[in-house]
């Protein structure tokens, strides 16, 4: 029996191994093939054909939406099951996909139930599923299996090596607390470059940039339930300056810290990692970075 094949494109490494490990770990029979870029699997589709595109919509040389557009245009691929796995999730960028001919939509950040929900879903119409699913034993994942994703794909499954103490002793004072009414920032945070917002699998919160540069951001955040995880990943959505521009960075969060040097702080510091490769970002993130204090709020190791 052929195997059902899968090609994942994404220029980010972390993505690409995020989604590699919950179709590997939910479909043990499939096979899975990986470009970094438009371009690339355009090459790879031209030499042989696949069952599933996941790909990513901003990406270098050729992006997500051009490689459908060619992908609808070759017969070999015309009614192969195209996913676009992005952060673009306004609805002139859906109906712009849907119009090229796009299968389904995963926003980022997503988690391992969405994606395989979406996977399923798209295999199970083009009459793909049962083969896949009868070629090995299916994996049954208990309702903790989706908590940290990211750690799982960064550590090879093996979760244990992080230690989840410093969460289960702030917990209690999270949950003890009474309800306050909505506070600004403590000083520290008021100096910061400008307002985002943090997107994560299990909602969005409000974030001030505290400092900024190519490679991260340090963000403060206020602290809610559930605590955000280290490794989660997530996407920090940037409107600053004049003309107002908007950029969505896909990342991952690298650090998590209470601001205050108290268990009870209400404030939490974020680290949060870029992955994106993108020129048009990065050069966007240099734009920001440029609008002043540059040197003095650059993040260290930048």
């Amino acid at each position: 029996m052929a195997k059902v094949s899968v090609l994942v494109v994404d220029d980010a490494t972390f993505i690409r191994d995020l989604v590699k490990k919950g179709l590997r770990d939910n479909f043990p029979g499939i096979q899975i093939e990986e470009a970094v870029n438009g371009r690339k699997a355009q090459q790879l589709l031209g030499r042989q054909a696949v069952d599933l595109i996941l790909c990513d919509w901003e990406m270098p040389e050729m992006s997500g939406l051009e490689l459908l557009t060619w992908c609808r245009a070759e017969e070999a691929h015309k009614i192969t099951p195209f996913i676009m796995v992005t952060s673009r999730g306004d609805k002139e960028n859906v109906v712009q996909a849907i119009q090229a001919g796009v299968s389904d939509y995963i926003g980022k950040p997503f988690s391992t139930e969405q994606l395989v929900t979406k996977v399923k879903k798209a295999l199970h119409r083009a009459g793909k599923l049962q083969a896949l699913m009868s070629s090995a034993a299916p994996k049954m994942l208990g309702s903790g299996a989706f908590a940290n994703d990211s750690l799982s794909a960064l550590t090879g499954g093996n979760a244990e090596v992080v230690k989840p103490a410093a969460k289960a002793a702030a917990a209690p004072a999270a949950a003890t607390a009474k309800p306050a009414p909505a506070a600004k920032p403590p000083s520290a945070a008021t100096g910061g470059r400008g307002q985002g917002q943090l997107r994560l699998p299990n909602g969005s919160m409000d974030c001030v940039i505290k400092a900024l540069s190519l490679k991260e951001a340090l963000l403060v955040i206020k602290r809610g339930e559930p605590l955000p995880q280290v490794l989660e990943s997530a996407v920090l959505d940037l409107e600053q300056g004049e003309a107002a521009e908007t950029a969505r960075l896909n990342g991952y969060l690298h650090a998590v810290a209470a601001l205050e040097p108290k268990p009870d702080s209400e404030w939490l510091q974020v680290t949060f990692k870029f992955v994106d490769r993108d020129p048009q970002k990065l050069d966007y993130l240099s734009r920001l970075i440029a609008r002043g204090s540059a040197q003095k709020h650059f993040v260290p190791g930048a």
